[in-house]
């Protein structure tokens, strides 16, 4: 498997398990798998829904900051990896 980076966590809001993520890169969409790694997160999941300013988005592209449920706490600054077979 290989990994490409893109993004960068921002912010992480615990009550409702949402990371918001700066993308970078070729940017990812919804069902695409990431792996989330920092300096003690490290998981992998599938993106099941996201958001730009409170709407439902099926892509995130570079420079956009898009909120993502998460099934794990993640921090500021942990690192968003795309996962490519």
């Amino acid at each position: 498997m290989e990994e490409i980076e893109v993004g960068r966590i921002t912010h992480y809001f615990p009550r409702i398990q949402v990371g918001v993520a700066k993308v970078s890169g070729r940017g990812f969409r919804v069902g695409d798998v990431v792996h989330i790694k920092g300096h003690s997160t490290d998981f992998f999941q599938k993106i099941e829904s996201m958001q730009i300013e409170h709407k439902p988005v099926e892509e995130a592209k570079a420079g956009e900051e898009v909120a993502i449920k998460v099934d794990l706490p993640v921090r500021e600054h942990d690192v968003v990896f795309k996962v490519v077979e």
